[in-house]
């Protein structure tokens, strides 16, 4: 399993629209191969991240090369302060 943990800083007042393109948006990551879940996390200090799962690393890599990845990515964009900040992993136990 590879897994990315990417750190979001959302602009103010824009959590609750972005949990709605979060949700919407999965229905469409869904439709890739090797996807797993994402989920959207937050601390109690109001920081967000979110958890990304998919089978492999070839599979992350090869939807991120699609013109849909692009859309999708270009939209949850617009509601950050900053670009994200990812972090990869492989499940190893």
């Amino acid at each position: 399993m590879f897994v990315a943990v990417v750190e979001v800083q959302l602009k103010k007042g824009m959590e609750e629209e972005f949990k709605k393109w979060v949700n919407e948006s999965n229905k469409d990551l869904s439709k890739f191969d090797g996807f797993v879940n994402r989920r959207l996390l937050a601390t109690r200090t109001g920081k967000h991240a979110m958890l990304v799962e998919f089978e492999n690393q070839e599979k992350f890599e090869k939807m991120h090369q699609t013109q849909e990845h692009f859309r999708i990515q270009s939209k949850g964009h617009s509601y950050m302060e900053t670009p994200p900040k990812p972090m990869f992993y492989e499940v190893v136990n």
